[in-house]
């Protein structure tokens, strides 16, 4: 459609959308509105500040919001800030894309892993549903995790269905050892067989 999509980030607590932006020029992490936030990124677990590009959660302070103001917000958005300079000139720091949050951070044998990751893996390959559920257990020693997963009916009605089943799990198998270092045991599912949930989904089950 001939139509350029930028990413905007914002937080209700703060004010909407609007905390930081692309650039239509360089299209590398969004610019954080500095003249009216203060950002930051501490360790999630510890709370100590952690120096520009490295990996942490998002902190903000509004500086010239009134009535409310927020001193040190946590977000829970885990990302980190850009120092370099950018392209179209503006020198304000930039934040790269959101990649999961700390509050839904599994730790799966060391590798630590967002279901926004694995998301994203899953709906890059045809034939799924964008419906899943993550169950982590403990067997022995060792972290497990099962990957449920909806496929598409057309999938279901296929003359040939548990060739393109197996083709499928272990496609997934392969992208998600590709792409975030771990191995999952995949259950592919029927439509509209796994539980639906009205506001935020809660995809992870946590037996451990």
């Amino acid at each position: 459609m001939d139509i350029m999509a930028l990413n905007i980030y914002g937080l209700s607590e703060i004010m909407g959308p609007g905390v930081a932006m692309e650039c239509t020029e360089g299209r590398e992490g969004m610019h954080v509105f500095e003249d009216h936030f203060l950002v930051e990124t501490i360790n999630p677990d510890t709370g100590e500040v952690l120096p520009p590009g490295a990996m942490g959660e998002l902190v903000f302070t509004t500086l010239t919001k009134e009535a409310f103001p927020l001193i040190r917000y946590r977000t829970r958005d885990i990302s980190h800030i850009i120092t370099a300079p950018c392209r179209c000139g503006r020198t304000h720091q930039r934040m790269d894309r959101v990649t999961g949050r700390s509050d839904d951070m599994l730790i799966i044998r060391g590798v630590n892993v967002f279901p926004s990751q694995i998301e994203a893996v899953l709906v890059g390959i045809q034939g799924l549903e964008p419906h899943y559920q993550l169950i982590v257990d403990r067997v022995g020693t060792l972290d497990t995790l099962e990957v449920q997963v909806e496929v598409s009916d057309a999938f279901f009605s296929n003359a040939d269905e548990v060739r393109v089943l197996q083709k499928i799990k272990k496609r997934i198998n392969k992208d998600l050892k590709d792409f975030l270092g771990i191995t999952a045991k995949i259950k592919l599912v029927e439509p509209k067989s796994l539980q639906r949930f009205e506001g935020k989904a809660s995809r992870v089950i946590d037996k451990r």
